[in-house]
């Protein structure tokens, strides 16, 4: 019954924003980390950004300086904010939850949102 579900998404030009929001129900979240992944056509899946229990947070080097990952303080939301955006960041953005220490997997997954990039 846990659900992740992701939003905001959609197709911007390059050098535009998109700020994604993921809603967690279904349970506390309030002692989970939490991450955005995306998968691009032709590439493996890719963790974008993450923000763990202990608030430490972490970004793939190809978005450090433009993406933004935060929570709200209820631990409910998780948003990645997106600035100058290119087409090289045209994925699919799944959201994250609970990381599993034991098993090195986040436990819940979202189905994720489309962000498509144009030059």
């Amino acid at each position: 019954q846990v659900e992740l579900v992701e939003s905001g998404g959609g197709s911007v030009q390059t050098g535009g924003s998109l700020k994604l929001s993921c809603a967690a129900t279904g349970g506390s979240f309030a002692t989970c980390g939490m991450a955005w992944y995306r998968q691009a056509p032709g590439k493996e899946r890719e963790l974008v950004s993450r923000i763990m229990r202990d608030k430490s947070i972490a970004y793939t080097d190809s978005v450090k300086g433009r993406f933004t990952i935060s929570r709200d303080k209820s631990r409910n939301m998780l948003y990645l904010q997106m600035n100058n955006l290119n087409v090289e960041d045209t994925a699919v953005y799944v959201c994250a939850a609970c990381w599993n220490v034991i098993d090195s997997k986040f436990i819940h997954w979202g189905q994720g949102t489309q962000v498509t990039v144009s030059s």
